[in-house]
């Protein structure tokens, strides 16, 4: 599955995509519809960048928006908040009575600082991502820690967390593979789906430095090409920024299942 992600606040955004996408930065409800109905994503992923500011406060706002989003569009949600426990924790619970009866995956929740967005998950009835840093036994260790507080298998994405291109992909790619493999051999606590994020890909000097005319190029090649070793290595849920690598994400991962060759990435 392909999440196509979009935030409340371009301020902090891959200037890349903030230039390619336009006027839909601004009106997050209008790039969700834009997602589904034209880049062609299976799921959303809504960035609360504005949390990120120094001294929000306006978490009345964040509940408009997340009802904003779910009006605009029919896709699954994610949601990911400011990785600030002391925000997070109203953060959670006000975007999961706003997205009641919808079943959101809220992001993220980590050994240190878990219970807030489980406490939310579990009023509201949604699942939420575990991440660990890139480490099968912490992996299995946060999923446990989670079940024994009330959440079920059945609500928890692991993000076993991804590193750059280079070493760090290759250190990511093999706990990926680990937590698959043990989890088809057997272990329960890691039987769960994978979601994975190379839209950090972006912020990488390449991208970052690129020519104006070559720009987009550079940032769809960093996020497929991240997306596609991620997808073999096990993850259920790819998340990207670029509009343009949902569709070459599609042709490629319609291709594996054909046994057809994908385009060029261009």
């Amino acid at each position: 599955l392909i999440a196509f992600e979009i935030c409340d606040n371009s301020r902090l955004w891959s200037p890349v995509v903030r230039d390619y996408c336009g006027d839909l930065v601004n009106d997050p409800a209008a790039w969700a519809q834009a997602a589904e109905s034209g880049y062609g994503a299976d799921l959303i992923r809504l960035n609360l960048t504005s949390t990120k500011e120094r001294n929000f406060s306006d978490i009345a706002a964040l509940k408009k928006t997340v009802e904003s989003v779910l009006s605009a569009m029919t896709l699954p949600l994610i949601i990911e908040g400011s990785n600030e426990p002391k925000i997070d924790s109203e953060v959670f619970q006000t975007c999961g009575e706003a997205g009641q009866g919808e079943r959101l995956l809220l992001g993220t929740a980590e050994a240190s600082r878990y219970r807030s967005i489980a406490a939310a998950a579990l009023a509201y009835n949604h699942s939420l991502i575990a991440q660990s840093p890139i480490d099968i036994n912490l992996a299995k260790q946060l999923n446990i820690l989670l079940r024994e507080i009330g959440v079920s298998r059945d609500h928890i994405v692991i993000d076993p967390y991804t590193g750059a291109l280079g070493y760090g992909f290759e250190y990511s790619y093999s706990a990926m593979e680990r937590i698959r493999f043990s989890a088809l051999k057997g272990d329960a606590d890691l039987a769960m789906p994978m979601i994975c994020a190379p839209a950090d890909s972006l912020t990488i000097k390449e991208v970052r430095e690129a020519q104006s005319e070559s720009a987009n190029d550079m940032a769809v090649q960093w996020e497929v090409y991240t997306s596609i070793a991620a997808a073999v290595a096990g993850a259920e849920i790819i998340c990207v920024r670029h509009p343009r690598s949902v569709e070459v994400l599609r042709a490629a991962f319609t291709g594996l299942k054909t046994r057809t060759p994908p385009a060029e990435v261009r």
